[in-house]
């Protein structure tokens, strides 16, 4: 299918077209249709997949028919997301698809002054694509009315979750009128996300493609073992090889962010790091840096694992490996992009084993084990013994509920007839109860 076969008016083709595309990804071949039809959306599509292409398209169709042309422009669709980054990115991608159309848009976020962004408002925008702190500060302030919305967005919703962001969102979805339409996507649909959407959504139509379990398959990924002291040394000597050209290196914190980024610059090699601590202007630097090539390396925190999109990103290193099996789904997806190839390569020091065990359940598949390099680990006795005791600890059965029972009765027995049955009432050798 192209996207010719999905019935868009020609100023968004004539835009498509210039952006180079030609063929729908799935989850935009699924989800277009039923959105222009006025359908509610339930998409389950990790980042990757296309997916804000899948939204923005239909929003710029259906309101160019209401809208283009007219003076007024009342918020008509409203998109909420939870990064500054992803908000930044889905503006960019309604400025592409919807230059020809006259369709406006505004990007609000928090973490900068809010002039700019309310001179915008008070110009007037079809459009608000927001992250939800600063749209309820600024809807408290008066500068916003969600009363005309027609076309509500939630994207990236489990994301919402994990940032604490669910009780913004109902305080949001009260000011919204009641007769709209909403197009709902998450990468995840645990328990409370599918509730959410159960109360939101009205008859939807469910798309989904690439589950969260899985990843792209024409990622190269490896892991190597090393010690948590030798990782800095066995980044910089993967860097050594010049045919990389562009690396997301990814921390579990923000001052090891700080560290790694600092690691390599000593050694020459140009980085930049972005996590939450960074002021927004900082990190638009740095990521505009590494899109143009400027920053050969960009060192972040999982703030950005869902919030970044370069074009021919080559390789992203798991500097350390996250301990939520999804969250490393996430990351790799930032390479293996659009029909491109991608190299995946994370370190694993003797305490992330459990981390790998479980990202090798989630993705059903283990991951290759990279043996020949400078800093491999030596199994020695000390080191079986721990990687054993993190074993054991991660997977410790429970005991069975007939040994618990069988140990109660033996204790009782002994206590009956005397034997060792501490009468003095201490009870430090007693069994533990069935349902300790």
């Amino acid at each position: 299918m192209t996207f010719q076969e999905l019935n868009l008016i020609v100023p968004i083709q004539k835009a498509l077209a210039e952006e180079g595309y030609t063929q729908p990804t799935p989850i935009q071949e699924q989800a277009i249709p039923i959105a222009l039809q006025g359908k509610d959306v339930l998409g389950c599509a990790q980042t990757g997949t296309g997916k804000t292409a899948a939204f923005a398209i239909p929003i710029l169709q259906l309101l160019h028919g209401t809208k283009a042309g007219k003076p007024n422009h009342h918020i008509s669709s409203l998109i909420l997301t939870p990064t500054r980054e992803l908000a930044l990115q889905i503006g960019e991608s309604f400025d592409a698809y919807g230059k020809y159309t006259g369709i406006r848009n505004q990007v609000i976020f928090g973490g900068v002054g809010q002039h700019q962004q309310t001179q915008g408002l008070k110009r007037g925008t079809d459009v608000l694509i927001a992250t939800p702190g600063r749209l309820l500060d600024l809807i408290d302030q008066g500068f916003i009315d969600l009363r005309n919305i027609e076309i509500f967005v939630l994207d990236e919703a489990d994301r919402m979750l994990d940032m604490g962001f669910i009780n913004d969102v109902k305080k949001l979805l009260r000011k919204l009128p009641a007769k709209k339409q909403t197009l709902f996507f998450s990468a995840t649909m645990p328990k409370d996300i599918q509730e959410l959407a159960n109360t939101i959504l009205h008859n939807p139509t469910k798309v989904a493609v690439t589950p969260v379990s899985s990843t792209v398959e024409i990622i190269a990924q490896s892991v190597y073992y090393v010690e948590k002291p030798d990782k800095k040394d066995l980044l910089r000597h993967i860097l050594s090889d010049s045919s990389i050209a562009s690396a997301l290196v990814f921390t579990r914190t923000k001052h090891g962010a700080n560290k790694v980024e600092k690691d390599l610059n000593a050694v020459g090699i140009r980085s930049e790091a972005i996590h939450g601590n960074k002021s927004q202007n900082a990190r638009q630097a740095a990521l505009s840096n590494f899109k143009s090539g400027k920053t050969r390396v960009l060192v972040a925190t999982d703030i950005a694992a869902r919030g970044i999109d370069v074009d021919q990103l080559s390789h992203v290193i798991n500097f350390e490996l996250p301990n939520v099996p999804e969250t490393y789904v996430h990351r790799i997806g930032r390479t293996g992009r659009a029909g491109a190839t991608g190299v995946a390569i994370s370190f694993c020091d003797t305490e992330e084993r459990a981390f790998l065990k479980d990202i090798n359940k989630l993705i059903a598949k283990q991951i290759p084990i990279v043996d020949e390099h400078p800093f491999k680990v030596k199994i020695d006795g000390k080191a079986a013994a721990a990687l054993a005791a993190v074993e054991a600890a991660t997977h410790k059965p429970a005991p069975p509920s007939s040994a618990r029972n069988k140990d109660r009765k033996s204790y009782w027995q002994k206590r009956r007839s005397g034997g060792g049955g501490n009468k003095g009432g201490n009870n430090a050798n007693r069994p533990p109860r069935a349902n300790s």
